[in-house]
């Protein structure tokens, strides 16, 4: 555990599989990709104040780009703000690889460039020292 450090953050990296498409296109919902931000959240938490912290609030979320079951997706969590309790973050999601169903029934590439599918600002309270 160290201070909660400015400019900390924290990466994941996870395939989507099929079964998480919820629309047309293998389409996956926005709600999908917030819980994976709670993930880094939580462990961005632990790293800086040894705590889970608790998700308070998002007061920006925009969905910039599809996610799609098939999609592995990077998500990060940068602490931008570090009050005596709540921790500020700005979040990515990032498609890093894509399925391509169009070139066969288990074809996927890694892209060239990851494409920004959703960002975010939250914020996460975590427990008072010896709380």
């Amino acid at each position: 555990m160290s201070d909660p450090r400015e400019g900390t953050s924290v990466t994941h990296r996870r395939y989507i599989p099929y079964s998480h498409a919820h629309y047309a296109g293998d389409l996956v919902d926005g709600a999908y990709v917030l819980g994976l931000f709670g993930d880094v959240a939580t462990e961005l938490c632990i790293r800086t104040d040894g705590d889970e912290g608790l998700f308070a609030s998002y007061s920006d979320v925009q969905f910039r780009a599809p996610v799609r079951a098939g999609d592995v997706l990077e998500t990060t969590a940068v602490l931008t703000r570090a009050g005596t309790r709540s921790r500020v973050m700005e979040f990515e999601a990032r498609v890093v690889c894509r399925g391509r169903p169009d070139k066969g029934e288990s074809a996927a590439e890694a892209l060239p460039e990851p494409i920004v599918a959703v960002t975010a600002t939250g914020t996460v309270v975590v427990s008072a020292p010896g709380g």
